[in-house]
């Protein structure tokens, strides 16, 4: 092994540095207390879990990002979290096992064994919230009004949010009844938006079938005119997905009112969580920047793998790269220079300053430090027998 080897980072893997730390911790901080402000409570869970347990009501969507290690005691096989959103089903319907509401929120390091995207590391900053009893459209419109929020706070600017619902594709992939190999091709396609594709898979569906409908289906997106023509395309095919669409323009018709800031789209391609999701799903997303910035969705069935089915709602955002795509105006309120003196009296005042500002104390090396160049704006001088504070030259 060279010494170059020895200071090399895997890829994908980084060390968060000065200045850059400090924003990302304060963001983090922030976001946090918006979430408990809106009664969340913060959790904490472990790096580490049985996997069991991370996979659990997921569909294995999880598995390949996922690190896996033997746990030395008892033999089982244990993974890195990469996604808390398991964890948090786990609390509410294992640990905690409340009835009625349960709103929790986190933040922490999350590990992929490949970045999801170019963009992106492996080693993400999640924050998130979850709410847990109600499966309410009011639940719906809280958890996504919080994530709006939060990215306020992020200072992200022209925000635009994508609303869809897994039931329209659920319904229409089970009652067509392909083969196993033609479905998972048929979602393959719709996930990437490949029309072509779609074309060659349902071409010879009759009009008014779920394969023509499918296919028709790919091809819309946008603002509400999407939405009416989706029900066009979908009309008299259930009740089901008549009532996932009166969802969709209810909860768009409420944001409306909020958030008029917000431009507001729909897009029947949507099938991120697929296996795991089980009714509205959103995903924000800002200019210039080809993936979401924050996503979620419901997933009503994901506690009942633990024993507790409970209906459940939440998102999840990475912090990091919310503050290298943000405009957030940064808190710097300077540090002060306390000297390398022995003084009783100069101890009592920094214990006193460090109460409400951060102090910097000379050690007997910094002779010929600049104080500036640490950070400092001020400095402690002597004046008649008092320790002052007083600017920088």
């Amino acid at each position: 092994m060279t010494v170059s080897d020895r200071w090399l980072l895997p890829d994908g893997v980084e060390d968060i540095l000065p200045p850059l730390a400090g924003r990302i911790e304060s963001l983090r901080r922030d976001v946090m207390d918006t979430c408990q402000r809106w009664g969340y409570q913060l959790v904490i869970p472990p790096l580490i879990e049985y996997l069991e347990s991370l996979f659990t009501g997921t569909g294995h969507d999880l598995e390949l990002q996922t690190f896996k290690l033997t746990d030395q005691l008892t033999g089982r096989m244990m993974g890195v979290r990469a996604d808390m959103t398991p964890q948090a089903a786990r609390i509410d319907a294992h640990t905690l096992g409340h009835e009625g509401i349960t709103r929790l929120c986190y933040a922490g390091h999350v590990l992929h064994t490949r970045p999801k995207h170019m963009l992106t590391g492996r080693t993400p900053i999640q924050a998130g919230c979850e709410l847990f009893g109600s499966e309410s459209e009011s639940a719906d419109l809280e958890v996504i009004s919080l994530m709006l929020e939060s990215l306020r706070v992020a200072g992200l600017p022209r925000i635009h949010l994508d609303l869809a619902h897994v039931s329209i594709y659920q319904s229409l992939i089970g009652e067509a009844d392909f083969s196993r190999d033609t479905e998972a091709a048929i979602f393959d396609a719709m996930a990437r938006k490949s029309v072509p594709e779609l074309n060659q898979l349902l071409g010879d569906c009759p009009a008014g079938t779920p394969g023509a409908r499918l296919r028709e289906l790919a091809r819309v997106s946008g603002g509400p005119e999407a939405l009416e023509q989706a029900r066009r395309i979908l009309k008299g095919a259930s009740d089901e997905l008549d009532a996932a669409l009166d969802k969709l323009g209810r909860v768009c018709d409420m944001l409306a009112r909020d958030y008029p800031e917000v431009s507001v789209g729909f897009d029947f391609c949507e099938l991120r969580g697929y296996n795991y999701h089980t009714g509205l799903v959103f995903a924000a997303y800002v200019p210039g920047h080809g993936d979401s910035v924050a996503k979620g969705g419901r997933y009503d069935a994901i506690g009942s793998d633990f024993g507790r089915a409970r209906p459940a709602t939440g998102f999840s955002l990475d912090i990091r790269a919310l503050v290298s795509l943000g405009e957030r105006v940064q808190k710097n309120s300077g540090a002060v220079w306390a000297p390398a003196d022995e003084d009783p009296a100069l101890e009592g005042v920094i214990s006193g300053l460090r109460l409400t500002e951060t102090v910097i104390r000379a050690l007997p090396e910094d002779a010929n430090a600049n104080p500036a160049a640490r950070g400092c704006d001020r400095k402690l001088v002597k004046q008649g027998g008092q320790w002052v504070v007083e600017k920088l030259g």
